[in-house]
């Protein structure tokens, strides 16, 4: 039998939306209730990391969708927060779990290439961890259909793993891959986007985090909504 390392709660883990290998979402349905138990609930996430992603989703202007919302935490806690937000998953184990947990949260079965939306219909994408595990040469098919997805005044925020850009490293369930803000600027820059604020933290239990926002270059300034403590 093998043994897999959990990450300690308050740790992102990831996985592939749409584009990556189907091997990714087969091992991810096969350990859904697993990671369930220890990221699958709005305490475990972590307080920097949950105030970051709700100062962004307050100044999203239009939907929201959670682009590999997992067993549904974040989707849940933008939802009690007033925002008006779906979580999309390609993992059915994970969406049967969100819908169960948070009845009063949206979820859908998708991927990066199927969100269920219209192009330009979304004020913001919400990729938490939810590619890392694309190879380098795929990650720029996910962005540039979360480009699509987005409205002209559209926004995205990326979690990642920090370390040296497009090098792989064994991840608990599958190969992922490390990116760095320089690099994932480069990208996003290429896409007609630009990186407005940026996070990062370290704590010896865990791999560096890192996590971005990139706005769309058309964008002006909007109103916000205040939001929620976390």
């Amino acid at each position: 039998m093998v043994s897999y390392h959990l990450d300690p709660p308050g740790t992102p883990y990831g996985y592939a939306l749409g584009v990556a290998d189907i091997r990714v979402t087969d091992a991810y349905s096969a350990r859904a209730e697993e990671y369930a138990a220890v990221f699958g609930t709005i305490d475990s996430l972590h307080p920097q990391d949950c105030a970051f992603v709700l100062r962004w989703a307050g100044s999203v202007v239009g939907p929201i969708v959670d682009a590999g919302c997992g067993p549904g935490q974040w989707t849940a806690l933008l939802v009690d927060a007033g925002i008006d937000v779906v979580g999309v998953d390609p993992t059915a184990p994970f969406v049967e779990m969100a819908r169960r947990r948070f009845p009063h949260a949206a979820f859908r079965q998708g991927t990066f290439d199927d969100l269920g939306v219209s192009d330009g219909s979304l004020g913001g994408v919400l990729a938490w961890y939810s590619l890392i595990h694309l190879d380098p040469s795929e990650l720029d098919l996910a962005l540039s259909a979360i480009e699509r997805a987005l409205s002209p005044v559209g926004s995205v925020l990326i979690g990642f793993f920090d370390g040296p850009a497009g090098e792989p490293f064994d991840h608990a369930v599958s190969t992922a891959w490390w990116w760095s803000v320089p690099e994932l600027t480069r990208r996003l820059h290429s896409l007609g986007f630009a990186v407005t604020d940026t996070q990062a933290r370290r704590a010896p239990e865990h791999r560096p985090l890192g996590a971005l926002i990139a706005r769309r270059r058309t964008i002006g300034h909007s109103p916000t909504r205040k939001p929620a403590p976390c």
